[in-house]
């Protein structure tokens, strides 16, 4: 069956994957807002929330990463109209993910108190590490069952489901951390950081639950683990690691920024989590069409439909830029309210004033990137985009941001090594795309 792409299947795909991404940051904002507000060491839970947080999500990504490599094969099957040929695959996927899951969780559980003592943790903020992670970690194999079954549903070309179970959890997560954070007056004491553990791990579970029975109820696919091992669980593997390296250079940019930031000064660092906040969040509105290109392009390079390819890759990133141009009018119009949203502190905003503007300029360059390089990992070009990312980050940003430092541009310069991370890293994809599918088209 023949793929379409029209403006209609590609926002079917694209609209869902956007509230599902923006349902994530939502809930991140809220849940650091209300542990913020705990009237009992609320500085103290903030902090230690956030250093388990950072922690888990470390552990989360190193893992999580099958998820991409699990959408693009499928697609790439059901394309090919093979999909009976690789049922087998996302349960040894799975089962594989749990079980090293699992043995982080055993083996850290023993380690705890050193890995937060690493983390600079000590006195109360370490107690309230312990408490607070003793019972998030739980969550941990079931965020990545859920992250492996929303990739399933993604290679099936559906993203109605993942969209419902981000939305579920996220809704479900902060009514909890009122209940559990806060308590009900005569009937639930208040249970502070570890009501919004407990918050999060209900949430997790709900959310696996749901998981489990739309695959078993919406789909053909099964969790029973049958043998032999599938021809191309190392080939996911590999896809899966190369995306984890990616995931490394792309971490080790965004974080020197922040400690290039914090070493000018407050006022910098304020300025700079202010800005890029409104960087990322803009990013989950340009993601829903990368969503879109990784499903599908995946799903037409299996049927070696390389028109409908460059139809889609046009269509793609045509939207993704109209959707920029509406985020830098928007950034324009609101200029100084966006800021005041953040910050009440007058310093900070002049500061974050004076660069905003560069930030809004870069979104164009931003959507091309992000658009692409979701295309590309439905392509299953894992290897590619590891190698744009490690030369992006080590051969242009870094010598960038410290060329600048030298110079004395300042937070100026931090943000220009990040528009020019990006003019890279859209460029290369660009390039390489035109080189390796243009051609196919030629010939198909």
């Amino acid at each position: 069956m023949k793929t379409a792409i029209s403006f209609k299947t590609i926002n079917k795909l694209a609209v869902p994957a956007t509230v599902a991404g923006i349902a994530e940051p939502i809930l991140s904002i809220t849940d650091t807002a209300i542990v913020g507000n705990i009237p009992v060491d609320g500085l103290e839970s903030l902090a230690a929330a956030g250093i388990v947080g950072s922690f888990l999500s470390m552990l989360i990504w190193v893992l999580g990463q099958t998820r991409s490599a699990i959408s693009a094969l499928i697609a790439q099957y059901l394309g090919a109209g093979r999909l009976e040929e690789v049922k087998t695959l996302p349960a040894q996927a799975i089962y594989l993910n749990i079980a090293l899951s699992i043995l982080i969780l055993l083996s850290t559980i023993f380690l705890v108190d050193d890995i937060f003592r690493l983390m600079n943790a000590s006195g109360k903020i370490l107690q309230y590490c312990i408490s607070y992670y003793s019972i998030r970690v739980w969550g941990f194999p079931l965020t990545l069952f859920v992250f492996a079954v929303i990739g399933i549903f993604t290679g099936l070309q559906n993203t109605f489901w993942p969209m419902l179970i981000a939305i579920t959890g996220a809704v479900l997560n902060i009514v909890l951390d009122f209940i559990l954070v806060f308590g009900i007056d005569g009937i639930l004491e208040p249970l502070y950081l570890e009501g919004a553990a407990w918050a999060s791990l209900i949430a997790q579970s709900i959310m696996a639950l749901m998981a489990f029975i739309l695959l078993i109820t919406k789909t053909d696919i099964r969790l029973k683990l049958q043998l032999p091992i599938h021809q191309e669980l190392g080939r996911l593997i590999g896809m899966s690691l190369n995306l984890f390296v990616r995931a490394i250079a792309l971490n080790v940019a965004l974080i020197l920024a922040v400690r290039e930031a914090a070493n000018l000064g407050d006022r910098y660092i304020g300025a700079h989590t202010i800005a890029i906040n409104l960087w990322l969040f803009s990013a989950f509105f340009i993601d829903g069409y990368a969503a879109a290109g990784n499903i599908m392009g995946g799903r037409l390079l299996g049927a070696r439909d390389f028109h409908g390819l460059w139809r889609l890759t046009k269509r793609i990133t045509q939207y993704g830029l109209v959707v920029s141009l509406i985020l830098v009018l928007i950034g324009f119009l609101f200029y100084k309210p966006l800021g005041d949203i953040f910050s009440n502190d007058e310093i900070v905003l002049e500061t974050f004033y004076s660069i905003f503007f560069i930030l809004i300029i870069g979104l164009p360059i931003n959507s091309m990137a992000f658009v692409l390089d979701g295309l590309f990992k439905g392509l299953g070009e894992m290897k590619y985009l590891r190698n744009i990312l490690l030369s992006a980050t080590f051969l242009g940003f870094v010598p960038m941001l410290y060329l600048s430092k030298y110079l004395g541009w300042g937070l100026y310069g931090i943000w220009i090594a990040l528009t020019f991370w990006m003019v890279i890293r859209s460029g290369a994809l660009v390039i390489k795309f035109w080189q390796k599918f243009r051609p196919l088209t030629q010939n198909n």
